[in-house]
């Protein structure tokens, strides 16, 4: 069992995760049928506001809104190319849509009300200024690799393993990552994106094959691209992620000296989706 000191910090963070849950309860029901229940059920928000607060659980709810909330607008985002689009064209604009709310139009969509929310309250940090741009990169980015993904889809078309891992993006949290240390992180991970981006880059590819092993039956059941369906088996798909793991401990051991938070926001990230999911390929690196 645990101590009375780390059952306190257990405590703590489930009281974390329950304030974030509230908030992104909230924010959805700000954009009007962007989250239909159907969808998005309240084991959806437990879980999304759970891993945000074991991912940093010293932070504040105030200090993981945007990391919390931009990882609401994903799954949004994503839903709407996935499910609700039916032709490329359709999803292009969505894309040129939200690109042009980043530069700074006005929102025509609940989506791209969101977005506008979130680039406003990144505005709030006098640093994003000059990051705009490299926020704006990954948007684009995390767009088209989910245009990427939906024409493989809706052509049938034939993708290797190497080239659907490289299409990772379109999981989003390269974006959610940037968004956190862009509003929450230290000085030195403001000054130090790239260096974060690439080893955020190597934990969004090991949860990009997570989740289509926790995905798998649900993506078959509806039509849904998964990496199981690309002739590799899931034995060839854990090896993997067992790689990326290293190679993640790697990246992220060079971070701890100079920003002990953001590598243990990195490492605590694969480590709650590893656990939450119960599907191995994680190696705890003390």
């Amino acid at each position: 069992m645990p101590d009375g000191d780390e059952a306190f910090e257990l405590g703590r963070t489930c009281a974390l995760a329950a304030a974030c849950g509230r908030d992104l309860r909230r924010c959805a029901q700000m954009y009007a049928g962007l989250f239909p229940t159907a969808a998005f059920d309240a084991e959806f928000y437990t879980t999304l506001s759970l891993s945000g607060a074991f991912s940093a659980p010293w932070a504040t709810a105030d200090r993981l809104k945007i990391v919390n909330r931009t990882a609401l607008w994903v799954p949004a985002l994503d839903r709407l190319v996935d499910r609700i689009a039916t032709s490329r064209d359709q999803v292009a604009r969505l894309a040129r849509d939200c690109l042009a709310v980043a530069d700074g139009a006005p929102p025509r969509a609940a989506v791209t009300r969101f977005l506008a929310d979130l680039r406003d309250e990144l505005a709030t940090v006098a640093e994003f200024g000059e990051l705009r741009q490299v926020w704006r990169d990954q948007l684009a980015r995390t767009l088209a690799a989910m245009e990427r993904a939906w024409v493989w889809r809706d052509t049938g078309a034939r993708v290797t393993f190497p080239h659907y891992l490289d299409n990772a993006d379109s999981r989003g949290t390269c974006l959610v990552d940037l968004s956190h240390w862009i509003y929450a992180g230290d000085t030195w991970a403001r000054a130090h994106l790239e260096e974060l981006r690439e080893a955020s880059g190597c934990v969004q590819r090991y949860l990009h094959l997570l989740g289509d092993l926790a995905s798998y039956r649900r993506d078959v059941s509806w039509g849904g691209l998964n990496v199981l369906m690309l002739g590799v088996t899931s034995g060839e798909v854990t090896d993997a992620m067992a790689d990326l793991a290293g190679e993640a401990g790697e990246l992220i051991e060079r971070l701890r000296g100079s920003s002990p938070h953001a590598a243990d926001y990195l490492w605590r990230q694969m480590g709650f989706s590893a656990g939450f999911h119960n599907i191995s390929g994680y190696a705890r690196h003390d």
